[in-house]
């Protein structure tokens, strides 16, 4: 009887840690993915920032308006994310990979426009604040042992409706709102980090290294904690941003 439960033990810690380590080697390539998005965004929206020629073909250089080019811009964002979200099992992992890679350069050209509306102090300030806010939520769904689901329901079905009232409100150019609205995403992407980061260690340990569905599964991974890090960040910058 003794060995019997000894072997039990043995064997139930035996493939805890492993699906400890699967979970901890999935967040490792998530991460390593999200990073890579982030330098790419990055990089365009500093091309964006710095060439005025490419700048003018977003923004109208008399009006300071979008052009045709610019509301595309601001709307492919959308576009990429439902592909990527309903188009799992259809497409393949290069697919994913280059819709994931230009969705990240759209965002790049988007956020090249905090260049000419923010200060680059305030840029970099709420840059950090944004990252040490993510960091510490996502350590905190991770380390968590309360379930988290429905929770994390709640809030996406909050974040589904927020999101449709500030698309209206992008035509509409109300300030107040927009204000309102970005201290609801903040609130709304620091819980979801929490939540992601839960779902993704969850997915993680249950994971078959080396197959495509895996492979798809880091990217879809990358791309939740990247959109969330993204509209935290910018949500941020809409409340503590200084103005030029």
């Amino acid at each position: 009887m003794e060995n019997n439960s000894s072997n039990y033990v043995y064997n139930s810690v035996t493939q805890l840690d492993d699906s400890e380590t699967a979970s901890r080697k999935y967040l490792a390539k998530v991460f390593a993915w999200m990073f890579v998005a982030l330098g790419i965004s990055a990089f365009v929206a500093f091309e964006f920032y710095l060439n005025q020629g490419l700048m003018s073909l977003i923004l109208d250089p008399v009006t300071g308006g979008f052009t045709g080019l610019g509301y595309v811009a601001i709307f492919a964002p959308l576009a990429f994310s439902l592909v990527i979200n309903f188009g799992f099992n259809r497409i393949s992992y290069p697919v994913m990979v280059l819709l994931f890679v230009a969705y990240s350069a759209t965002i790049g050209v988007t956020l090249s426009i905090f260049g000419i509306e923010y200060t680059s102090g305030s840029i970099f300030t709420v840059f950090l604040s944004a990252a040490f806010v993510f960091a510490v939520m996502a350590v905190s769904g991770y380390k968590t042992s309360m379930d988290l689901t429905k929770f994390g329901s709640i809030l996406y079905v909050i974040f589904i409706g927020i999101l449709g009232v500030s698309l209206i409100n992008f035509f509409m150019h109300s300030q107040q709102l927009d204000y309102i609205i970005s201290f609801v995403f903040v609130a709304v992407m620091i819980g979801l980090t929490a939540y992601y980061m839960q779902m993704l260690k969850r997915i993680g340990a249950g994971v078959e290294f080396g197959t495509e569905s895996t492979n798809k599964l880091v990217i879809i991974g990358a791309f939740i904690l990247y959109t969330t890090f993204i509209n935290l960040f910018m949500s941020m910058m809409r409340i503590f941003g200084r103005r030029r």
